[in-house]
């Protein structure tokens, strides 16, 4: 399953190392946009096998962050 950003941000920070095991609704990132922080769930449970960006990173909305298997 891929994790997409909801919305243009700044990655501030990533929460989940990769190749960890997550919950649904789990948060696994954080995106910084006007200051505020929003974070980013899992969808499914899963093991975290590829992150797609890195902290500091600028996506737009739609743009695939995570990949969980």
């Amino acid at each position: 399953m891929e994790v997409k950003a909801n919305m243009a941000g700044n990655v501030w920070k990533i929460t989940v190392e990769q190749g960890s095991k997550v919950e649904s609704g789990q948060d696994i990132v954080i995106l910084e946009s006007m200051k505020m922080e929003i974070p980013i769930v899992a969808e499914s449970a899963g093991t975290l096998k590829e992150w797609k960006i890195n902290e500091g990173d600028f996506v737009n909305e739609g743009d695939v962050l995570a990949i969980v298997e």
